[in-house]
C-alpha cells in the first residue's frame, strides 16, 4: 500500500508538469519562427472553381526546421511542397494531377526573451517543380519575407508577408508578381486546445486580383507514445477570389512535433 500511495503521488506530481509542457508545445506550434521541429501535413479542399464548379484538393507538405547559426541568431527554413489533385473547371479541360510549385522561405530570426515582440527576415524562392503545366507558373521566382508576432498570456496575434518576383522561366508563361499577407490571431488554453483565425490574402500584380480566404480552426495536442501530434479541423470563405476562382473551402491538419 505504502508503495501504491508512492506511485500515486508521483503520478499527481508530475502530471502538471507533463501539462504545462505540452501547453510550451502548443505555444511554441503557434510561433512559425519557434525553436520547434514541426512537419504538418496540411489537407485542403476548395470548391468551385470555373464553368464547371470543379472542386480542388491539395495535401501541403511543409516541413518547418529551425538552425541554430549563432548564440544569438536561428535560422528556420519553411517549405511547402503542394500535392493536387483538380478536378475538371472548364467543358474538355479534364482533371489533372501531380506536384505543384514548391515555394521555400529562409527567416532569419534572433533568439528572444519571453514576452518580446518576436519578428524574422529572409528571402523566400519559388522553385518551378509542377508536374503538370495547368498546376504550376513554369517560372523562377523570388523576393523577400518576414514574419512578425507577440504572444502572451495564452494569444497570439501576428503577420506573416512575403512578395515573390519571377525572374526566369517559360517565356509564353505570365510573370509571377505575387504579394502574400497573412494577418493571425489564436487562443490556446492550458489543455493545449487552441483557435485561430487568420486570412491568407493574395494579390496578383501581374492579373490585378485579389484572392482572400479568411480561415478559422480548432486544434489539440494529442501524444501517441511520446510522439505529439497535432491535429486541426477548419473552414474557410473567399471574400473575394481570381477569376473562376473557389468560394469555399474545408481544411484538416496534421502537424508531427520534435521538440528539441
Amino acid at each position: 500500500m505504502r508503495i501504491l500511495g508512492l506511485i500515486i503521488a508521483l503520478a499527481l506530481c508530475t502530471a502538471p508538469a507533463l501539462a504545462q509542457d505540452e501547453s510550451k508545445l502548443a505555444e511554441k506550434l503557434s510561433n512559425p519562427v519557434s525553436d520547434l521541429i514541426s512537419v504538418p501535413l496540411q489537407f485542403n479542399y476548395d470548391c468551385c472553381f470555373g464553368p464547371r464548379d470543379g472542386g480542388r484538393v491539395v495535401l501541403n507538405v511543409q516541413p518547418v526546421v529551425p538552425f541554430q547559426l549563432t548564440d544569438d541568431v536561428k535560422l528556420i527554413v519553411r517549405t511547402i511542397t503542394p500535392i493536387v489533385v483538380q478536378e475538371e473547371t472548364v467543358p474538355g479541360g479534364g482533371s489533372h494531377f501531380g506536384l505543384g510549385d514548391i515555394t521555400q522561405s529562409f527567416f532569419f530570426t534572433p533568439n528572444f526573451a519571453p514576452g518580446d515582440i518576436v519578428w524574422g527576415v529572409g528571402p523566400v524562392f519559388l522553385w518551378p517543380t509542377a508536374t503538370d503545366p495547368d498546376l504550376g507558373t513554369r517560372k523562377w521566382g523570388a523576393g523577400p519575407t518576414f514574419i512578425i508576432l507577440k504572444q502572451q498570456s495564452g494569444w497570439t496575434v501576428g503577420l506573416l508577408a512575403n512578395h515573390i518576383w519571377s525572374y526566369s522561366g517559360e517565356s509564353g508563361r505570365p510573370n509571377v508578381s505575387n504579394t502574400f499577407l497573412q494577418p493571425f490571431v489564436g487562443y490556446n488554453w492550458p489543455d493545449t486546445t487552441g483557435v485561430t483565425v487568420n486570412a491568407e490574402a493574395t494579390y496578383d500584380w501581374t492579373g490585378e486580383q485579389w484572392s482572400v480566404p479568411l480561415n478559422a480552426s480548432v486544434s489539440h495536442i494529442f501524444k501517441f507514445g511520446s510522439q505529439p501530434v497535432s491535429f486541426a479541423l477548419g473552414a474557410r470563405w473567399y471574400p473575394a477570389t481570381f477569376a473562376d476562382g473557389p468560394r469555399w473551402g474545408l481544411r484538416f491538419n496534421t502537424t508531427f512535433l520534435f521538440p528539441g
